[in-house]
């Protein structure tokens, strides 16, 4: 996959993009990551990006020239998906990183100041996505946000390939507790069925805690589910302990 950034901050990306899975992934020849300064595609000797709304207002706006010209020369012809990063877009979900991750390319456009002229979403840009209902100072950390759930899963990015599939939200729930090693930390126990050895009994135990996890934290996401006749005893078992408090 080919991942570009566009970004006023370059910078900002360099330990983020040369650490952990991202940087093994462009290693393995997996992902390429590359960003851009927005300034760069610049007109004017000033290189100025930015400019006052028209009809007032606090705040600049984005200019649309050095955008445009930036994805134009990036692309070459090519129509890539254009992400832009925005808190007035969709949001980000495992579903959404999970359908990018099959894209052979993608553009992240990160913004600053006040917004970006209409004509850049209207006419440039295919998504728009926000990673929460908050603002920062600008796009660059959720397109790091974005780009480490899309990268880590492409297939042999992650040491195993299944790695990824029972993280929270990949299966609608959130995922069940892990252990390790030592069994018994200052009388705080490993439960026994992680030790029986019974596999069966062990995948019945971490859908029983996944159940159970999203019950207590996300009980929004449970009502998104297409649960089993099983899975719908348990938390109605779960709701008869709630109520009985």
């Amino acid at each position: 996959m080919n991942i570009h950034v566009l970004s006023l901050f370059p910078e900002m990306f360099t330990g983020v993009f040369g650490s952990s899975i991202l940087k093994k992934a462009q290693e393995k020849g997996l992902v390429n990551l590359q960003v851009s300064n927005i300034r760069d595609f610049s007109d004017n000797k000033h290189k100025q990006v930015d400019d006052y709304p028209y009809g007032g207002g606090a705040g600049m706006v984005l200019k649309p020239e050095p955008v445009f010209q930036a994805v134009e020369t990036i692309t070459e012809g090519r129509k890539p998906r254009i992400l832009l990063m925005c808190p007035q877009g969709e949001r980000f979900t495992q579903k959404k990183a999970e359908e990018l991750s099959k894209e052979e390319e993608l553009v992240f456009l990160c913004g600053h100041y006040e917004g970006y002229d209409e004509r850049i979403r209207e006419y440039l840009v295919t998504d728009e996505i926000s990673i929460g209902d908050f603002v920062l100072t600008g796009g660059e950390i959720p397109a790091m946000a974005v780009i480490d759930a899309v990268v880590r899963l492409i297939p042999g990015v992650l040491g195993q390939e299944d790695s990824h599939i029972h993280d929270s939200f990949s299966t609608g729930l959130l995922e069940h507790p892990h252990y390790t090693r030592p069994q018994d930390f200052r009388g705080m126990k490993v439960p026994d069925v992680l030790l029986s050895g019974n596999h069966k009994k062990i995948e019945e135990w971490r859908m029983e805690q996944s159940l159970k996890r999203t019950f207590e934290r996300r009980p929004d996401l449970l009502e998104q589910m297409e649960l089993t006749p099983k899975q719908k005893e348990f938390i109605e078992s779960l709701k008869a302990t709630k109520n009985s408090y």
